[in-house]
């Protein structure tokens, strides 16, 4: 409302400020796609001839994932940029602000449009490997389905303190057998063998259907997607044939 040769600099500011939640978002984006390759249940696009690694042949590095979370940091740390400009301009204009915000306005929105780009094309070509995703859940739902198997048992007639502490003690053996000897989670076995819940291994297995574990999750997913994500989508159809080639 108020100006003469300049507009104020927190016009930068607020656009940066934008360009670095896109940033946030992308790097936290990157960094759970890093840390699911990393236990290899989800893998981002690996191109045919692609190097993983310059020194181990064998590794898929998320080198994608990885350049995002790179560009991430440039950008939301670019916005302090504009911040230091709008704070310390003298009166209306001085010109200590041209040179600074011909970089970090530019730069900002060419980083972020590299940061885009990744996005697209990691979300286009991600992999999942449900078998992976299974046996890593199987591997701790004994230990998240031990409730459950205590109330199982106290139903049956057993003493709710009684298996408290016997759960305990089987669980802290089962863990020690899997993170000392690397053996399997034989939790299940040693909790139907245990006489005092009174409980077989088809019913202890029974308690343990993934499907008692995960809450409102899927109907959350699905009306999040119905509610937000699909009328965006229509919204925007154009959008949907785009696609970004990245050269790693």
């Amino acid at each position: 409302p108020v100006s003469g040769q300049t507009y104020t600099r927190k016009y930068d500011t607020r656009v940066l400020h934008a360009l670095s939640g896109i940033a946030q978002s992308a790097h936290k984006f990157s960094n759970d796609i890093r840390l699911l390759q990393h236990m290899k249940e989800i893998e981002e696009p690996f191109e045919k001839n692609q190097i993983g690694s310059s020194a181990m042949a064998y590794k898929r590095n998320p080198m994608r994932s990885e350049r995002m979370a790179a560009l991430a940091n440039f950008v939301m740390s670019d916005a302090m940029n504009p911040a230091m400009t709008a704070s310390t301009q003298w009166f209306e204009r001085t010109l200590d602000d041209s040179a600074n915000r011909r970089m970090s306005v530019a730069e900002g929105f060419l980083a972020t449009d590299g940061i885009l780009d990744l996005y697209l094309n990691i979300t286009d070509g991600l992999k999942v490997y449900p078998k992976v995703i299974e046996a890593d859940l199987l591997r701790e739902l004994p230990f998240m389905a031990t409730e459950n198997i205590m109330m199982d048992a106290v139903k049956a007639g057993g003493d709710r303190q009684e298996l408290h502490e016997a759960i305990r003690e089987h669980s802290m053996e089962a863990a020690r057998q899997v993170k000392e000897f690397g053996r399997p989670n034989d939790l299940v076995d040693r909790i139907a063998s245990d006489p005092r819940f009174g409980l077989t291994r088809e019913q202890i297995l029974e308690s343990m259907e993934p499907s008692r574990f995960v809450g409102r999750a899927p109907e959350q997913t699905e009306t999040f997607f119905r509610e937000f994500v699909d009328p965006i989508l229509d919204a925007n159809k154009e959008a949907l044939n785009m696609t970004a080639e990245i050269s790693v």
